[in-house]
């Protein structure tokens, strides 16, 4: 297990082999088996598996060309819907019509996720997860029919992989980890966390491809920009309002 964790590799392109039921079934019951707040597994999985449904999603997803590549695209969703019915059917009225009910369900849907991204690899399969999921949730929302309670949190490919990528670079684990209580960086700090990422040859081209004096300057100006983050948080925010949070 820790040797599939550490030899993670994101992957985008696929073979044309498809996933049979039985592999895809067991990926889904290890997602189920995540922790879950209160053992209330307040999340859903879409599976889109046809080529004409995947067509209708990829543009929510900024025509990345793996949502049409994969035999199998999952969308993994905070669910209260579920649960509400089955409390009003008992008798038992829900409150989970809030904020923090979200985040929980959001935090259940992430942990399933993360299970099923594992348990893929485990069999031999290529994942990769697109961030673009709660840019774009309303559209989501419609092509697949959410009612209310439901909000799309991530979207998982899943296929045979068709490329070798090489591993992408992380932080040393000392920039990560605290212990006892939070440490905050000096700026000596940040020069030795940063300094090999900074110093990668990609990187550097990719400061010059966006015509920028530093890589931070990509990730501000270009790739993640306040005015795109506002935005995408209003309609996230009106969203929330819309599935009854």
């Amino acid at each position: 297990m820790l040797d599939i964790l550490n030899n993670h590799k994101t992957i985008r392109k696929y073979t044309d082999k498809k996933i049979d039921k039985d592999t895809l079934d067991a990926i889904l019951n290890a997602g189920c088996r995540a922790s879950t707040t209160g053992n209330m597994q307040l999340y859903s999985v879409v599976v889109t598996e046809k080529e004409e449904n995947k067509a209708i999603l990829a543009p929510f997803h900024f025509n990345q060309p793996m949502i049409k590549a994969a035999p199998i695209v999952l969308t993994i969703c905070a669910d209260f819907n579920r649960f509400n019915i089955w409390c009003r059917q008992r008798n038992a009225e829900p409150g989970y019509d809030n904020f923090l009910s979200f985040v929980t369900a959001a935090v259940d849907a992430m942990l399933v996720a993360q299970n099923i991204a594992v348990a893929a690899e485990a069999k031999g399969l290529g994942i990769c997860y697109l961030g673009t999921t709660i840019y774009m949730a309303k559209q989501i929302i419609e092509a697949l029919e959410l009612p209310r309670g439901v909000v799309p949190i991530t979207t998982i490919t899943v296929g045979y992989p068709d490329e070798a990528p090489k591993q992408i670079d992380r932080l040393p684990l000392e920039s990560i980890v605290h212990y006892e209580s939070y440490k905050d960086y000096t700026a000596a700090d940040i020069d030795k966390y940063y300094a090999h990422k900074e110093a990668m040859e990609e990187n550097k081209a990719f400061v010059a491809e966006n015509n920028k004096e530093t890589l931070a300057q990509v990730f501000t100006d270009v790739r993640y920009k306040k005015a795109d983050n506002e935005t995408f948080s209003n309609a996230l925010l009106d969203v929330l309002k819309q599935q009854g949070f």
